[in-house]
């Protein structure tokens, strides 16, 4: 099971928790859970005029031994306007435009998609149950 909780978070609003959403998916290969704008697609959506995430800016894929991958998704920019970064056991990393990293099995974290030219960031907490 991988269970997300998502907060858009404005420079006034920091620290606030209130306009949290959730969703869960069960670790099933070929699972699929989605951040972004488009709410057709995405499981957790963020703001419609947030335009610095993509419509389809995250998925998270259970794959065939039930791990969970993340993927920053390329959007119809050639350069993106936010940066992605994963935080998981002490330890955070960005990822690359279009780039995949695992999530660590049995393990929490957060997700931060960040604006480049405002204080306003997309944040995503996860858990994987083992």
């Amino acid at each position: 099971m991988l269970e997300l909780t998502m907060a858009s978070v404005s420079g006034e609003d920091a620290g606030a928790t209130a306009g949290m959403t959730m969703a869960e998916a069960p670790s099933t290969p070929g699972a699929v859970l989605r951040v972004g704008r488009d709410g057709s697609v995405c499981r957790l959506v963020t703001p419609d005029d947030w335009l610095f995430v993509s419509r389809v800016h995250l998925e998270f894929l259970c794959g065939p031994d039930g791990g969970w991958q993340l993927s920053w998704l390329r959007g119809s920019q050639a350069e993106p306007s936010s940066e992605v970064r994963l935080t998981a056991g002490g330890y955070t990393q960005s990822l690359a435009y279009g780039g995949t990293v695992p999530l660590p099995r049995g393990g929490s974290g957060e997700i931060v998609i960040q604006e480049r030219t405002a204080p306003r960031s997309v944040n995503v907490g996860f858990y994987h149950e083992v």
